[in-house]
């Protein structure tokens, strides 16, 4: 049964790290025409326990992307300098449609997976009553 834990363990764990990545695309998106907003990502990490890898990741520090953001040219926005120009956002909805559909695809999986060592927990459990 230990291992029936350690499967539901280890997807639930790549669901909740899914979900944060989420989290962070839909605070991209939400912010793309925000002046002066940097592009939030997300890595994963192995977790160890005591030294050997357990097969589960988490979330690890949210950090922002360093690229330059685009300088645009409006001299009526209120942001503009002496110039014209602001700052803009360095969000790529293309890109973050791409990251979600692929942290949705990912979330499934491991829905997919937990759901599957459910069912067959279940199914020993039933065995093991007869």
């Amino acid at each position: 049964m230990a291992d029936f834990s350690d499967a539901l363990a280890t997807s639930a764990s790549g669901l909740r790290a899914q979900a944060m990545r989420l989290r962070h695309v839909s605070e991209n998106i939400a912010n793309a025409d925000t002046p002066g907003y940097h592009r939030k990502t997300i890595a994963f990490e192995a977790e160890f326990d005591h030294g050997r890898a357990t097969g589960a990741v988490r979330a690890g520090p949210t950090e922002l992307d360093r690229s330059p953001l685009p300088r645009i040219h409006d001299p009526s926005h209120p942001l503009a300098d002496a110039g014209g120009y602001y700052a803009g956002s360095n969000v790529d909805l293309v890109i973050e449609i791409a990251d979600a559909r692929e942290a949705q695809r990912s979330y499934e999986a491991n829905l997919k997976m937990f759901d599957q060592a459910r069912q067959m927990s279940s199914a020993l459990l039933d065995l093991l009553r007869r």
